[in-house]
C-alpha cells in the first residue's frame, strides 16, 4: 500500500502543479478576452489572432485541467443514488469507473485523433484565417497530453478507492 501511497502524492501532486498552471492561464484568457472586447467594441478594431488565442487558451484550460477537477471531484454526476450510499459502495463505484469508463474513454480519443495530429505536425498547420495564428499542431498536441493526464489522475482515483475498500487510512486522511 506504500507504493499505492506514493503513486497517489506524486500524481496528486503533479496535478495540483498543472491546476495551478491552469488558474494562471484562466486569469490570462480573460485579460485577452477583456481586451479583446474592449477593443473591437469601443474602439472597432478586430483581431483575429486574439479571437483565436481565447478558444486555444480555452482549450488549454479545458483539457489540462479536466486531471485537476477530477482530483477535486469537480465533474459532474447524478447523485441520485450515489448520495444514499455507503462510503464503501461509492468507492467501488468510483473505482470500477475509471477503468470501465474514464480509462476507455480517455484513449480511444488520444487513438482517434493521432492521425489528426500527427497529419497537423507534418504539414506544421497555421490558421487558415489571414492574420491567424501560427503552430495549430502545438494546440491540438493538447488533446492527448489532456487525456493522457486525465489517465494518470484516474488511476490515482482509483487507487484512493482501492486503499480505501481496503481498509487502509492514508496519511493525512481526516475520515
Amino acid at each position: 500500500m506504500q507504493f499505492l501511497e506514493k503513486f497517489v502524492n506524486l500524481v496528486d501532486s503533479l496535478s495540483d502543479k498543472i491546476g495551478h498552471l491552469v488558474g494562471w492561464m484562466t486569469t490570462l484568457m480573460v485579460l485577452v478576452v477583456f481586451y479583446d472586447t474592449v477593443m473591437r467594441y469601443a474602439f472597432n478594431q478586430g483581431n483575429v489572432a486574439l479571437q483565436e488565442l481565447e478558444w486555444h487558451l480555452f482549450s488549454i484550460v479545458f483539457l489540462l485541467g479536466a486531471a485537476y477537477t477530477l482530483k477535486g471531484e469537480g465533474h459532474v454526476r447524478v447523485d441520485i443514488l450515489y448520495v444514499n450510499l455507503s462510503k464503501k459502495t461509492r468507492a467501488w463505484i468510483d473505482f470500477l469507473g475509471v477503468f470501465v469508463f474514464l480509462i476507455p474513454f480517455s484513449v480511444m480519443v488520444i487513438l482517434a485523433t493521432r492521425g489528426f495530429i500527427m497529419n497537423s505536425w507534418a504539414v506544421r498547420e497555421v490558421s487558415p484565417d489571414p492574420g491567424g495564428l501560427q503552430a495549430y499542431y502545438i494546440i491540438k498536441s493538447m488533446i492527448p497530453l489532456g487525456f493522457s493526464l486525465l489517465i494518470v489522475q484516474g488511476l490515482s482515483e482509483a487507487a484512493k478507492n482501492f486503499m480505501f475498500i481496503m481498509g487502509y487510512k492514508r496519511q493525512g486522511d481526516k475520515s
